[in-house]
This record gives structure tokens, sequence and C-alpha cells, in this order.
């Protein structure tokens, strides 16, 4: 069974590599043509001028499919070396380590208390033993897992599969940290967003822990949803005309008032010249620059807020301090990583 599980991951992973590679030569040489339109012959170095993010998300979705066929190939790999030094089968060695000591089914009262929660109308009698086998395969899953963690703890295990990188303007945009930094965390966000409110403490508690060595650039990305998203990021950009962007954003991400009589009141808070960022609040001046930043993200697709982009690399899913830290050492890690964001300054 091991073997398998084993071929699909083998074939689907050699089969992304060649597609990658097919793709890579033809994107990469800047001479080779494209397309051609009415005899107009258009180069990879005409299509990656004009469009040089059109193609970033379909190779990220590559590598993804890619990174998850080596994930699986690596727990099979522990698994049957585990097997051969306890000279059993994987079967049998899941059985001995992950479903050995799992505790007993549970009684009918808990399948009830389950049961009540559920949205069914078929009758408790007839349901609580699918109820009993699903929740049986949820605690072998998890004990499974446990065990996979295991086997990885005890070993060394380093993927070499390089991710795509994302071309991000830098341009006129706000970073916190050395221009210098080997690590440059790009964050495309939304001051109104719940899910950057709270990612907000652990980008604050990263730039404490690794000092000089990551940068944070704040890109916005103001969402159609929030109503005073577009403002706030306005006011900060009027407050950054003034030395004061980083004082004016943590403001908001502490306060969470975003009306722009609020905006007003937090400017002079931070005894910023009231007049003056009335004027440009009110004149909407940054709005250009802003609109800048939407277009990026809807050109690198960007799924919503917040969204990250550690030197390039995309961060996909829900992120928390855990997952930027982990991306943020790998990158710190290599020894081009000056180098290996493509950042446009």
């Amino acid at each position: 069974m091991i073997l398998n599980r084993l071929i699909p991951a083998i074939l689907s992973s050699v089969l992304c590599l060649a597609f990658a590679e097919t793709s890579k030569t033809h994107l990469s040489d800047d001479a080779a043509v494209l397309v051609e339109i009415d005899g107009t012959r258009i180069t990879a170095a005409e299509f990656n001028q004009k469009k040089p993010q059109a193609l970033f998300q379909a190779q990220q979705s590559l590598y993804d499919s890619k990174r998850k066929a080596l994930e699986a190939f690596v727990d099979d790999y522990l698994l049957e070396r585990e097997a051969r030094k306890e000279n059993v089968t994987v079967e049998e060695l899941l059985k001995r380590h992950a479903e050995t000591g799992i505790e007993k089914d549970p009684s009918d009262e808990v399948l009830k208390v389950y049961y009540e929660g559920v949205d069914s109308s078929e009758p408790f009698e007839t349901a609580k033993e699918k109820i009993r086998e699903y929740i049986r395969q949820r605690r072998v899953a998890k004990a499974k897992s446990a065990y996979m963690q295991s086997l990885r703890s005890h070993a060394q295990i380093a993927i070499r599969l390089e991710p795509p990188r994302a071309e991000i303007s830098l341009a006129g945009t706000p970073v916190r940290g050395p221009k210098n930094a080997a690590v440059t965390v790009v964050e495309f966000a939304d001051f109104e967003c719940p899910y950057c409110q709270v990612v907000h403490p652990d980008l604050a508690k990263l730039q404490s822990e690794l000092g000089d060595k990551v940068a944070f650039a704040f890109k916005d990305l103001p969402l159609p949803s929030h109503t005073y998203a577009e403002k706030a990021a306005e006011a900060a950009h009027c407050a950054g005309a003034q030395g004061k962007y980083w004082e004016f954003h943590d403001r908001l991400f502490e306060k969470k008032q975003y009306e722009v009589a609020k905006l007003k009141e937090t400017a002079r808070e931070l005894q910023l010249n009231g007049e003056a960022f009335d004027k440009c609040l009110d004149s909407g001046a940054p709005a250009a620059f802003i609109k800048a930043s939407i277009m990026e993200a809807q050109a690198l697709t960007i799924p919503g807020t917040p969204t990250f982009f550690v030197n390039g690399r995309f961060i996909s899913g829900p992120t928390n301090y855990e997952i930027l830290r982990n991306a943020i050492q790998e990158e710190l890690a290599k020894t081009s990583a000056p180098t290996t964001g493509m950042l446009r300054k």
C-alpha cells in the first residue's frame, strides 16, 4: 500500500518539475517567441516587461502542488525507513505507534451531545455509529499526525524546492527597518481588516526580536467592503508627509477609529501640523499612490488581506507569528538573502 501512495506522488512531482522546466525555459529566455498576433511576434522579454506579475499565481499554484507532493514523499520515506528498523510493515508500524493507546470509543452519552450539535434529520439510533466511526477516524488521524511530527523532529529535512518570487515595487512605499536588511517583509493590508489587526502585534514582536535583519513594508489594499479603509490609508500617508507615517500607522491599529473626524483627531494627538494634515486628507492627495498599490495587488491576484511576501515569496493562507518567523528564518539562512527578494525600490 505504501508503494501505491508513493507512485502517484513521485509521478506528480516529476510531471510538475518537467512542466516547470518547460515554462521556465520559455519565460526566462527573453528571445523566445510566446505568441504571434497577425504576424507580430511577442517575445518573452516583451511579455514580462508589460505583464511582470501576470503568471505569478499560476507559478505559485504549481509550486504548492510540487511542495505538497514532496511533503507526502518525505512522510512516506520516513515511515518506510522506520518500518525497516522495526522489521514490520508500514501498516503495522502505524497501528503500533499511532493507533495503540487511542482512548476507547465514546459512550452513547457523548455521542448524543455531539448529535445534538449536528443539523440532521436522521434518528440518533441510526446516526450514532456513523458519529462513533467519524470520531474514531479523527482520533487516528490526530495520532498519526503526532507520530509523523515525532519522526520529522528526529530527522534533518531540507526541501530545496525554490518558491516563485513576485516582483513588488517599493518606490514610495513606507519601509520600517534598514534599506540593506537581509529580508524584506511586504504586507498588503487594510487598516479596517480584523485579520490585519490581529496580526499587527505579531509583526511588532518580529521586529523587536529580529532588529536590523528584517525590514517591514506596508502596501495599501483597502477593501471596498470597508467604508473608511481608503481614507485611513490616505491619512497615514498624510502623516508620512510630516515624517510620522509609522506612528500614525500604529495608532490606527491600536485605536481602530477611522472616521475622518477621528483621523484628524489622531493627527493632533501625534502633534502633527493640523492644518497641513487636514488639507492633505480633504484633498485626497495620496489617493493616486494608493490606487497604484491596489492595481499592483490586483495584478498579483492577491486573494485578500493581510497578504505577505517575504523577499518576494508569497505566504499563503492564514498567517501568524510562527508562519512568518519560519519564512523569515529560512530566508536568513540563505547566503544570497539580500538579493533573493524581487523588490523594485
